[in-house]
């Protein structure tokens, strides 16, 4: 019956779907100028197949253990209008899901607009990911890392497009055309984030290496699309002047990049507090984020107008806004947005690829060339100045290699001039094989350098000694209390919280400059902070205490736990689906002849018969979570039920027996009658379990009529089938007329 449900319900959806297409066929533009409703129904299914894709490639990629980027990129390729996106569907979509939009351009102008967002919002989070501190720290080592990284992958990106200039463009280029110059425009882009999560897997992103290859991308990144705004600027100075180049033209546009960059920056950096405390007097954390957001669109707009590309004005905006204590507050608040665009950017991205290009020889041939002469340039102009900086030929090699890979920024640069009409789709197929290699690569390579413990310095340097400041409790649930109020005492005090890992549960407290990390281990809470800071951090520990001190004092008075209890069995008239009760119930785990005769010993014959089951791998362990609980307040309620139940990492879901003794048990009941019915739960200690939800369930099951008809069961079966409420069993144990006590 199940499966036949799902099968009507997939023909249907398939009906209605083949229905509606076939009406938006037929009402379509047919052959006409498409109507604006037809644009955007077309871009509502695009985009749904795009964002399937692009989680659907991720997780099989990050499965590989292959960065998910490359595998939005290859879904984009896979669907886009050079290969499955322009076989046609007939009745529903005769040119295809996405057909190629011009010999030019081959994806929609809609489409591209939302990859443009996109790759606003990519820079944007980039620029509020940027540590100023640490860059400023490693300012020397990483400035000379990014300008030695950016300047040989330029050159000799650019003197590769000269010289194989006939056989790519037709005839000789110089390096001030427009294709040498994106190929070495291209080729100067460092995608950080995939180093960075190595790096971090690797717990080596605070270590010399990894910071400075963190400041250098920074650089590299910022110089990278500064020479992309020069070089469009000459390629238009060149087409004005008829062919050749003004170069004090080009001068002023080179002076008029750097100057606006450095001036709406250190502009930025300044106002970042001022525009922080106008953002912030808007109150609640999502008007934050979309205040920032609107901001970074308005900045990277008017960098457009200025002759640079809008990708600068959003890296500005972040950078400035990094230094200020909502940095975390927007990027949590965007996340989901991130979640949604960023995966589009990258699949359009790749639909931007014509596969028969890649695998023409004469493309694939440079594009291998291509990519071994980018590598080459990161490894020796990013590793090269690196021993100039107290760096070993170990350290400059892993800092070489992870400058490597490439990523977002080459792919916007790509996609700037692609639709500009300044690369041919040979060019642009040739930077997207080159970033799909060295992102493939470089992550295996820093693992294997990464291996080794050996320092990467010539000589070591003695940093600050920054010693942990460590608290104990007793268990980890006092840990979870003490959390809870240190986050209500620190937001009281202007901090903003931030969870940085809810797995690891590693938070970070920030307010203006002051920032500090806190870890929970259990039953310890390690804080990072410098050592100006741990009185506030004891101070602040102390009230938490006292708060919590007088929390357990209220706690201790008399509660009346007899007429909260009697509230749980209130009110249980109701319907529950038996689908419901269905996942956790079976034969196995239900016996209506319980041996035991006290407490202990229904306890301990429930968990074996859970074991038996197959549901619980180590008994003491549920024993002693099930006494535990027993011995803070007992779970005998009234009319004869019992509910006994513990958290424990025997289980991994929620599992539950349910036996029946006629007898009775003495249980410490709240109506101080002997239990007959019996239901022992157990669940996760770490993990959601639904055990309230389970118990309101059963006790709606277990009403006062559902007592009675459950005591007249004599086998599982019997107890399965009255508590999934199926009408033949009630009947049957009605006709028996035996008579309960319930």
């Amino acid at each position: 019956m199940k499966h036949l449900k799902y099968r009507v319900w997939g023909w249907a959806l398939l009906t209605m779907g083949l229905t509606t297409g076939t009406a938006l066929a037929s009402g379509g533009h047919g052959g006409a100028e498409p109507s604006m409703t037809h644009r955007m129904m077309m871009l509502a299914i695009q985009l749904g197949i795009i964002l399937f894709s692009a989680r659907l490639s991720n997780m099989l990629f990050e499965r590989m253990k292959l960065p998910g980027v490359l595998g939005e990129l290859t879904a984009g390729i896979l669907i886009g209008p050079y290969a499955l996106g322009m076989l046609p569907i007939p009745a529903l979509f005769p040119e295809g899901i996405f057909p190629l939009a011009s010999a030019q351009f081959p994806v929609s102008p809609e489409l591209y607009g939302i990859c443009s967002v996109a790759a606003i919002v990519l820079l944007f989070t980039v620029g509020l990911e940027t540590d100023l501190k640490l860059f400023m720290r490693y300012s020397l080592a990483g400035s000379l890392v990014g300008v030695g990284g950016v300047t040989v992958s330029f050159l000799g990106g650019d003197l590769l497009g000269v010289a194989f200039s006939e056989s790519l463009f037709g005839s000789p280029r110089g390096i001030m055309d427009a294709g040498p110059l994106f190929l070495g425009v291209m080729s100067t882009a460092t995608s950080v984030g995939i180093t960075a999560r190595i790096l971090s897997e690797k717990r080596k992103l605070d270590s010399p290496e990894g910071v400075t290859i963190l400041a250098g991308a920074v650089i590299d990144d910022v110089l990278g699309i500064i020479l992309l705004a020069v070089g469009l600027g000459v390629i238009s100075a060149s087409r004005e002047g008829g062919g050749t180049v003004d170069w004090a033209h080009i001068g002023l546009i080179g002076a008029k990049a750097i100057g606006i960059w450095l001036a709406a920056t250190v502009v930025g950096l300044l106002a970042s507090r001022r525009i922080s405390k106008m953002l912030k007097s808007f109150g609640d954390r999502s008007s934050i984020a979309m205040l920032a957001l609107g901001l970074a669109l308005i900045l990277a707009g008017l960098f457009e107008e200025a002759g640079l590309a809008m990708i600068i004005g959003a890296y500005v905006m972040g950078l400035s806004l990094s230094r200020t204590d909502i940095s975390h507050v927007i990027r949590e608040n965007l996340k989901d947005i991130y979640a949604f665009l960023v995966p589009v950017f990258f699949v359009v991205m790749g639909m931007l690829v014509n596969p028969r290009v890649l695998v023409d020889p004469k493309v694939l041939s440079f594009g291998l060339i291509y990519t071994v002469v980018a590598i080459l340039a990161k490894v020796i102009g990013s590793g090269g100045p690196a021993l100039l900086c107290n760096f070993n030929c170990r350290g400059a090699l892993r800092i070489g290699v992870g400058m490597l890979p490439r990523g977002e920024v080459a792919l916007i640069i790509a996609g700037i001039g692609l639709a500009a009409g300044l690369l041919t789709p040979e060019i642009f197929g040739v930077g997207v094989l080159m970033t799909l290699l060295t992102t493939l690569l470089a992550p295996p390579i820093l693992v294997l350098l990464f291996g080794s413990e050996a320092s990467g310095l010539r000589k070591q340097s003695v940093g600050p000694v920054r010693e942990p400041l460590v608290f104990s409790f007793p268990s980890r649930r006092v840990v979870s209390l003490v959390v809870d109020e240190l986050f209500s005492a620190f937001e009281s005090e202007g901090f903003f919280v931030h969870t940085l890992s809810h797995e690891e549960r590693i938070y970070q407290l920030r307010k203006d400059d002051v920032i500090i990390g806190f870890e929970d281990h259990g039953e310890t809470l390690v804080f990072d902070c410098e050592t100006t800071q741990m009185p506030f951090v004891n101070t602040a520990m102390v009230e938490v205490l006292a708060e919590l001190e007088a929390t357990i004092q209220e706690l201790r008075k008399p509660i009346d736990r007899k007429a909260i209890g009697k509230r749980l069995q209130d009110h249980v008239r109701g319907s529950v689906s038996s689908s419901s009760l269905a996942e956790y119930i079976s034969p196995r785990v239900l016996t209506p002849e319980l041996k035991g005769t006290t407490k202990e010993e229904i306890i301990g014959e429930l968990l074996q018969i859970l074991k038996r089951a197959g549901k619980v791998t180590d008994v003491p362990s549920a024993h002693e979570a099930v006494w535990h609980r027993e011995r803070s307040m007992s779970t005998g309620m009234q009319f004869g039920m019992a509910i006994p139940h513990g958290r424990t990492d025997a289980v991994d879901r929620l599992v539950c027996a349910i036996g029946i003794k006629h007898e009775g048990v003495d249980f410490d009941s709240i109506d101080d009658e002997p239990a007959r019915i019996f239901v022992l739960t157990l669940s996760p200690r770490t993990a959601a379990a639904p055990h309230m939800l389970f118990m309101s369930m059963v006790s709606q099951v277990l009403n006062q009529d559902g007592r009675r008809r459950l005591l007249r069961c004599r086998t599982g079966h019997e107890m399965v089938d009255l508590l999934l409420g199926k009408p033949a069993i009630v009947r049957d144990l009605d006709r028996r007329g035996q008579v309960s006590h319930l």
